[in-house]
């Protein structure tokens, strides 16, 4: 594996990495990642593509992007791959309304599955997609587990449009699904939050498909400002100070959830991913020092699938993160590299949902407010 970066920031385009030897016309993958109104006006795809004449470029919008064991804002970066012993295969699905997420998830595990596959990484918009049906689809249509990764686009804390695109320029309201083939690829995972509950645990007894309206027959809104105390005033934005850990049955793992609106008349919460009805839910809330732990471990729980230290390393955690963690989100990119060491090339954005298995399992589950992390190596 042969990895070489470019990077746009102050009006310019720079080389930014180049590993000996890497050939920009042999590089198979591109991974680009950039502020929304940035990618609005630069327009990227021409360059990149002239750039890296053969690959399959995948463009995302981002909160934020990871470049350097830092993070930046308004700028792309884009990383590109060059494999050795590895071969992908890329579908792009473009649907319109989040009802349709879950064929779409279908469209693509249709599209990727293979006997050599060895891992599916999801590019995904981040507004229009239901995360949790897409990612249950590709589990249920693929032939046998592989991991499935990934993450949803974000758009800083405007939540107005995200953008995704396959070898043109990115648009709302698409989703990409790349598949890595053969037995030369590790490929490693994890995911870890951080958040402390407290609470009882409570049933969800109304819901419709993300809205939540009743906690244990109580409507959802008025406990949930019961809990918040002070912070109840500032809502919607302190929602993302304390989102919901969700457990559908009594055997399946905890899940974290983002608040993503609320209704005072119907005194109801939208979130990020599927609140289904008989499920267990806790409220969650913000500590500093845990959040930037919990990077740490999903870099540890991502070594656990290698030999060696990877090659490559994706960090994609989500905007609540770093809008709670503020001047400290730099420290959650910096405790990962220590676990890595100097030898993996660390690329990333800040997303509204994290794609990633829930620990050994193999199922891609959505996931919010979660640092994750995939790694890449050929040995």
């Amino acid at each position: 594996m042969k990895i070489g970066q470019v990077r746009f920031a102050n009006g310019n385009w720079e080389a930014a990495l180049q590993a000996d030897e890497f050939d920009p016309d042999k590089a198979h993958l591109v991974l680009a990642f950039g502020g929304r109104s940035l990618l609005d006006t630069l327009k990227p795809y021409p360059y990149l593509r002239q750039i890296y004449p053969n690959a399959q470029i995948v463009i995302n919008s981002t909160s934020g992007e990871i470049f350097a064991d830092r993070v930046h804002d308004e700028t792309v970066v884009a990383t590109a791959i060059e494999f050795e012993k590895t071969t992908i295969r890329t579908k792009l699905v473009d649907i319109t309304n989040h009802t349709e997420s879950y064929e779409a998830g279908r469209t693509i595990a249709d599209a990727l599955d293979d006997d050599e596959l060895a891992a599916i990484l999801l590019i995904s918009d981040g507004g229009i997609v239901n995360g949790s049906d897409l990612t249950e689809a590709i589990n249920q249509r693929l032939s046998r587990p592989v991991p499935v990764t990934g993450g949803m686009a974000g758009d800083a804390d405007r939540f107005e449009r995200t953008l995704v695109g396959l070898n043109q320029e990115p648009a709302p309201g698409r989703i990409v699904g790349i598949g890595f083939y053969g037995a030369a690829l590790k490929v490693g995972h994890g995911s870890m939050g951080g958040w402390d509950v407290f609470g009882p645990e409570r049933e969800v007894t109304q819901s419709n498909y993300n809205t939540l309206y009743q906690l244990d027959n109580r409507l959802a809104l008025d406990l949930y400002k019961d809990y918040l105390g002070k912070y109840a005033d500032e809502l919607p934005g302190t929602a993302l100070l304390f989102p919901l850990s969700i457990r559908a049955t009594n055997d399946s793992p905890m899940l974290v959830r983002t608040i993503l609106t609320i209704d005072e008349n119907q005194k109801s919460m939208t979130f990020a991913g599927d609140i289904p009805q008989g499920a267990c839910v806790r409220f969650m809330r913000a500590n500093l020092d845990r959040l930037i732990d919990a990077s740490a471990v999903a870099a540890q729980r991502a070594m656990q699938h290698t030999e060696s230290p990877p090659e490559l390393a994706l960090l994609i955690s989500c905007v609540g993160r770093k809008l709670v963690l503020g001047q400290r989100t730099e420290e959650e990119i910096e405790v990962a590299r220590d676990i890595f060491g100097k030898t993996p090339i660390m690329t990333g954005f800040y997303s509204y949902g994290e794609i990633a298995p829930v620990e050994q399992d193999l199922r891609g589950e959505l996931h919010n407010q979660t640092m994750t992390i995939t790694t890449l190596s050929e040995r």
